[in-house]
């Protein structure tokens, strides 16, 4: 990334209208994060409709926040891994009746992890490849959908580990995202590294990046120059990457969206 980046947003379905001129100005990157709970997921036609009829006229880039509740994408029982793999298909049917083009998973690592997966030489790729099994319909059908499936951190503090998995998979299918907030309590709270060597550790395998403030002791989710994240680090580290990531602003608050957009704005990182 060498030029201002323009700086999009997660709006849910129903929120859509109060930005839509903000949104459609610039087509920005727009995330639905509808489609990550189960219950749309069985029936997702009326939020489906609602989003092609609100973005008609729109040429952004799409993606969705994926399911994730109840378990994990290591998944190791057999059965479980089928009840996995079947919600991550009815995710990816909704990407392709929106023409979505990502779709935002969430890593099983944790700070455990980083300290014990060097017990035992064979660890670090049993991990990898649970991972991959469980994720190996959807990335066959993501392949053939165009979609990008990408790795969010959640309590991740050593960001090599969700590399390793996207290095191993070897396809453009399968892509890292970094949370800004996630990052940050992790480096303040749990000893990982700052929030910009997360973006840098990705590099050219970065996809998507969710934009939030926080204050390291919990995942706020608050309007960008609420927090104490170093933004002007994390642009530093976007602007050195050779990857053209998703910039999404992902704050609890929606009505603030354009407010942390102007933010970035004002900082002279973001448009």
């Amino acid at each position: 990334m060498n030029d201002i980046p323009v700086i999009g947003a997660q709006l849910s379905v129903l929120s859509l209208d109060r930005h839509r001129d903000w949104l459609f100005a610039k087509d920005r990157d727009l995330e639905l994060p509808e489609f990550c709970m189960a219950d749309i997921l069985r029936n997702p036609a009326p939020f489906i409709e609602m989003a092609l009829n609100k973005l008609d006229g729109w040429n952004g880039r799409l993606g969705i926040h994926g399911p994730f509740s109840g378990f994990e994408l290591d998944v190791k029982d057999r059965d479980f891994r089928e009840l996995v793999q079947a919600r991550l298909d009815q995710a990816l049917e909704v990407c392709e009746r929106l023409g979505a083009q990502q779709m935002v998973l969430h890593s099983p690592y944790d700070a455990w992890d980083a300290h014990n997966l060097d017990n035992r030489a064979a660890d670090r790729g049993k991990r990898i490849g649970a991972i991959l099994d469980t994720l190996a319909p959807a990335l066959s059908r993501a392949e053939a959908a165009g979609v990008q499936l990408v790795l969010e951190n959640i309590k991740d503090t050593d960001p090599t580990l969700r590399r390793m998995v996207v290095e191993a998979a070897d396809t453009p299918a399968l892509r890292l995202s970094v949370d800004t907030g996630h990052a940050e309590w992790a480096h303040v709270s749990a000893g990982a590294p700052p929030v910009d060597r997360f973006i840098s550790d990705a590099g050219e395998l970065l996809g998507h990046v969710h934009l939030q403030d926080a204050d390291g002791w919990a995942d706020r989710h608050w309007s960008l120059g609420e927090g104490g994240i170093n933004f002007h680090a994390v642009f530093k580290a976007l602007g050195a990457v050779k990857a053209n990531p998703h910039l999404i602003v992902e704050i609890n608050d929606f009505s603030k969206v354009e407010e942390s957009a102007a933010y970035l704005e004002r900082l002279g990182v973001g448009q």
